[in-house]
């Protein structure tokens, strides 16, 4: 089935009633015209017809408005085995990777919404791009080649954490021979083995949480290990303490800036332990690298802006003394010979090549007045600075 955009988006406030959507595309046309179409997200719902994020923007398909009954066969057509659709009818929500035969592999999340099911899909794309192609810097690369320690990589939900990680790992794998252990939820990239050996594990699949995971993955001789999200402090310990005993450890946490990453990863630590995590991150941490995706200049697409900080021996005294913890911005920002850089300057970068305009600049530096200046310093003249 052939399907195109519509030209109107949906009406998400009156959706139809329970069996009175007109007969819709199956999962398998959904996805294929995602794909064709180059979406990064879909959006399935009761009261709308499906939707697609193409280049940050949702558009909807031509197609029927999702009915009750229709939404849920979807939904728990999507799920590959029994124990997800039972986790769902159970739980109302429910995380799986979907893998369809022809078309591609899926990450996905099921959930209710006003009593009908929804499901939301991001095409994982089978080819893991290199650093250079994301438009990550060669210092990120760098960091993918330390022995040990700790790497972060940060953003917002949507941002391509996941798509640098594995690009990072890709580097190791072609590089190392070693023995490279993934804890995902869920597994986003398939990778073969190359130089190294790479043990991929899902959460709810093959383990039951990430910090058991790692406890469990430090008996199982890794050289290399990738954590797919930091989201409590038991996980944050045992990925310290890989790191700390010869272990390279790759983690993404939800962060703004390599300030805000520097922070949350001490927050997460009680109060009472807060001194001696600040001595243990600056120990461990190699490096963070945080980014945002904004739309290119020509509206083709979008463009990886990023914002690096590199362990040096002055980042890291700066992290483990809190009276010098205010130092980190200037730290980042003065580093360009180890390879650091902030989001503003990153930005300037991309405006003077014209690959993104100074409005979309703006929303990812902390202070737009700011980017002002360094664009005319650096000699920009365009309409709006």
């Amino acid at each position: 089935m052939s399907m195109t955009y519509a030209d109107a988006g949906p009406d998400p406030v009156n959706p139809p009633a329970r069996g009175v959507a007109a007969e819709g595309p199956g999962l398998r046309d959904i996805l294929s015209a995602a794909v064709a179409h180059g979406a990064s997200d879909i959006h399935l719902r009761v009261g709308s017809p499906p939707l697609l994020r193409v280049d940050g923007q949702l558009r909807a398909l031509e197609a029927p408005a999702l009915g009750t009954d229709e939404a849920e066969a979807l939904v728990l057509a999507a799920m590959p085995t029994p124990r997800d659709r039972d986790d769902f009818l159970r739980d109302n929500e429910c995380d799986f990777a979907l893998v369809e035969p022809g078309v591609g592999r899926f990450r996905a999340n099921a959930y209710r919404a006003r009593g009908g099911a929804s499901l939301v899909l991001r095409h994982v794309r089978e080819d893991i791009p290199s650093l250079a192609s994301l438009g990550l810097p060669p210092s990120v690369g760098d960091l993918a080649r330390e022995p040990s320690g700790l790497v972060v990589v940060s953003g917002p939900t949507g941002s391509g954490k996941s798509t640098s990680l594995a690009a990072m790992i890709d580097v190791i794998n072609g590089a190392r021979r070693c023995h490279i252990l993934t804890i995902e939820d869920p597994i986003e990239f398939l990778h073969r083995d190359r130089l190294a050996t790479i043990s991929q594990r899902e959460l709810h699949t093959d383990t039951t949480s990430f910090a058991r995971a790692l406890r469990s993955g430090m008996r199982q001789d890794p050289d290399v290990i990738l954590v797919g999200e930091i989201r409590d402090v038991d996980t944050l310990r045992t990925a310290l303490q890989a790191a700390e005993t010869g272990h390279l450890v790759f983690a993404s946490l939800h962060a703004r800036s390599v300030v805000d990453a520097v922070n949350r990863i001490i927050d997460l630590f009680p109060v009472a332990e807060q001194r001696q995590a600040r001595a243990s991150v600056a120990e461990s941490l190699r490096g963070v690298v945080c980014q945002q995706l904004v739309m290119a200049a020509d509206g083709r697409g979008r463009v990886l802006v990023s914002e690096v900080g590199v362990g040096t021996p002055r980042l890291r005294e700066a992290i483990a003394d809190i009276e010098k913890s205010g130092q980190l911005e200037d730290i980042v920002a003065d580093g360009e010979f180890y390879g650091m850089h902030t989001f503003e300057q990153d930005a300037v970068r991309l405006v003077l090549a014209g690959s993104i305009t100074v409005d979309e600049a703006e929303r990812v530096v902390a202070r737009p007045a700011d980017l002002h200046v360094a664009l005319r310093r650096a000699g920009y003249r365009g309409d709006r600075p």
